[in-house]
């Protein structure tokens, strides 16, 4: 019987056994670093990382709606804060940084090094860590890139991606400059997009710069329209987490991305 006297009238069972088992991450934990502004990552990720086994948690890191070089450089500090609130004393096999422009600005690496204060010895990765191993799976070298930043940004991204080694063969922006609008921009309009820039131009891949650009549910028929793969921000970056992680579960109408 339990410790207190019981209620006139109730059964107290008092402690019962109870087995523990290894919990809903019994194959893998991935850690999300999602933006405040954020609106787009999280819808996203459930469509594509719903495999048994694999958990997604995530941590809001403070951002400023505003997109330029100067709000997204004043994010370094506040990425090993965020990765803290993760799950404290608990396995994650993975660590995802959610904001593609701030990567290129700060730089892959500065994002890995301010992770890695919380989370020592976690595998990382940022979307455009993603995107350029998701070329390389794809055997893409000419991208097409559609983004929905302003040209000062805009320019910091074509520079990166060339140093990295890609080939961006064509270039468009939606021109949003405001994150809150970024994620409203409608799915058609990505998909239209996507389609003048593989008409402009013969294409390997195109990607869909920024994690508030929805693209999950449009990227098969997309891909089919056009015949080339397709991914984006988010779409590269649920992937490249799952494959971190070893999971490597194919998951239907994902597009080509998710067939390898």
């Amino acid at each position: 019987m339990g410790s207190e006297a019981a209620a006139p009238g109730m059964v107290d069972l008092g402690v019962l056994a109870c087995r523990l088992d290894e919990g809903i991450a019994r194959r893998a934990a991935i850690g999300l670093l999602v933006l405040a502004t954020d609106q787009t990552m999280e819808y996203e990720f459930r469509h594509l990382v719903r495999q048994d086994g694999v958990a997604l948690y995530h941590s809001r890191l403070w951002n400023d709606a505003a997109i330029t070089p100067a709000t997204l450089r004043s994010m370094r500090e506040r990425i090993a804060p965020a990765t803290e609130l993760i799950l404290p004393g608990c396995r994650l096999d993975v660590v995802a940084f959610g904001c593609t422009s701030a990567s290129m600005e700060l730089g892959e690496e500065e994002i890995f090094r301010q992770i890695r204060k919380a989370r020592p010895e976690v595998a990382c990765t940022t979307p455009v860590t993603a995107a350029f191993a998701a070329f390389e799976a794809l055997g893409a070298r000419r991208i097409g890139v559609l983004t929905p930043y302003s040209a000062e940004v805009n320019a910091g991204v074509r520079a990166y991606l060339t140093r990295r080694g890609a080939s961006v063969a064509a270039f468009a922006t939606f021109d949003r400059q405001d994150d809150l609008e970024a994620a409203r921009i409608a799915p058609d309009s990505i998909a239209a997009g996507i389609r003048q820039l593989a008409e402009s131009t013969p294409l390997d891949a195109v990607f869909v710069s920024c994690t508030s650009l929805r693209l999950t549910g449009i990227v098969a028929d997309v891909e089919a329209r056009i015949g080339i793969p397709v991914t984006s921000s988010d779409h590269a970056l649920a992937w490249h987490c799952l494959r971190l992680a070893g999971v490597t579960d194919t998951v239907p109408g994902a597009g080509r991305l998710f067939t390898r």
